[in-house]
């Protein structure tokens, strides 16, 4: 089959692989029918996700159909048009029985490294590294599914492989960020980021109650589509985002903020110049911009939700000022199957149409180049939706 592979930083190639095939009975096989491209995607072709080997498949954002399963698969069966969660959870641990999917202790069969690097192991995940378990990802014609009762959510016949597609990341993601918060009614919530997550972070705060939601970014296309969804914008490379969400909320600080940026965060002060060359350097692992002015900017005691990812190590964390404004952080990877099913009614009930985010509609070939303009936000791209199958031709003809 053909698939999207690693081959070093900023060295991404489709190749033919081997066809993925049953090794354990909870196990199906998909044929990928809709992929993504994710903003932490762009980790790895960066080069700052460690132990990734050459040829590595990646992508974990992905829906398809059902084409083969394993003995022990009840619910999922051939023929199924399923999405998949991007956390690979058994559900069975006590993890996965409280919920907390991405803290499966039994998914990752390489947990080891893991514990090695930060004490214990949690959830494999696809198409990200060894640490997590080195499975193979979604940007590809086929995707072996472990724990496929777990993982896989069957769809139901009016809703297509793509417009459910980000129930296996993003969304739930934006959602999950936002829940973090603690939202109350009357509330206002700021955003540091508004790629997809934080596109789905905006509107999800919005569904929790917030009166306001302040967005902050610095691309034009990002800010108009927050603007849709009713968020008033901030643009930070023409004003200061710490003084403009004073003016926004009388001087208050917003009562929770959202970091859906991540360890790759810019902006314009000298800390985060300083922070590009620590990160270039590897004397620091993430670049941690975007949370430290929201930690500046969240009022005392409201709550700092994390919800773009970070591997490692930060320079200039300012926790005393966390400390003294008493703040609140909830943070870490998505409890993808906790949201799925609920997330999937508001969709059937119209309460959102996720295809609001899609910029750009590509086949597997055109991945590589995918990743470049991406990591450049060249061409007004926000996400890009892969169809594996499909041909240049078809995709332009349905656009």
């Amino acid at each position: 089959m053909k698939a999207l592979t690693w081959h070093g930083r900023k060295d991404v190639r489709v190749a033919e692989v081997p066809d993925p095939e049953i090794m354990h009975p909870g196990d199906a096989i998909v044929e990928v029918t809709a992929s993504a491209i994710c903003g932490s995607d762009l980790h790895i072709y960066h080069g700052f996700v460690s132990h990734m080997k050459k040829g590595d498949v990646l992508g974990h954002e992905f829906a398809g159909r059902v084409i083969a399963v394993g003995s022990d698969v009840k619910k999922v069966k051939v023929g199924d048009r399923v999405v998949v969660s991007f956390t690979i959870s058994c559900g069975q641990c006590s993890f996965c029985q409280k919920q907390q999917f991405a803290l499966c202790s039994t998914s990752n069969p390489k947990g080891k490294k893991l514990i090695d690097m930060i004490g214990y192991q949690t959830a494999g995940l696809y198409g990200y590294s060894h640490l997590y378990g080195g499975f193979s990802g979604g940007q590809a014609e086929f995707v072996r599914v472990p724990f496929a009762d777990v993982g896989a959510l069957v769809l139901p016949k009016d809703i297509s492989e793509e417009k459910a597609l980000f129930l296996s990341d993003i969304f739930p993601t934006g959602y999950m960020a936002a829940e973090n918060c603690n939202i109350q009614p009357g509330q206002t919530v700021a955003v540091w980021g508004l790629g997809p997550v934080g596109q789905f972070a905006v509107r999800s705060a919005f569904m929790f109650g917030a009166k306001r939601v302040i967005g902050i970014d610095r691309f034009p296309e990002r800010i108009a589509l927050a603007q849709e969804a009713g968020a008033i914008c901030v643009d930070y490379s023409r004003h200061s985002d710490l003084s403009e969400l004073k003016d926004i909320t009388d001087g208050n600080g917003p009562d929770a903020c959202i970091d859906a940026v991540g360890m790759e965060a810019h902006g314009e002060s000298l800390d985060a110049f300083v922070d590009e060359i620590l990160q270039f350097s590897r004397i620091e692992t993430d670049r941690s911009h975007a949370l430290r002015q929201a930690i500046r900017g969240c009022r005392p005691g409201g709550t700092l939700s994390i919800a773009g990812v970070y591997v490692g190590i930060l320079d200039n964390f300012p926790l005393g000022i966390a400390f003294a404004k008493g703040l609140n952080f909830k943070m870490g990877q998505t409890h993808v199957q906790k949201y799925m099913p609920a997330l999937l009614e508001r969709i059937q009930n119209g309460d959102i149409d996720p295809g609001f985010i899609i910029s750009h509609r590509i086949t597997l070939d055109e991945v590589p180049d995918a990743y470049s303009e991406f990591a450049r936000k060249k061409n007004g791209c926000i996400k890009y939706v892969i169809s594996p199958k499909a041909s240049s031709a078809v995709i332009a003809a349905a656009a």
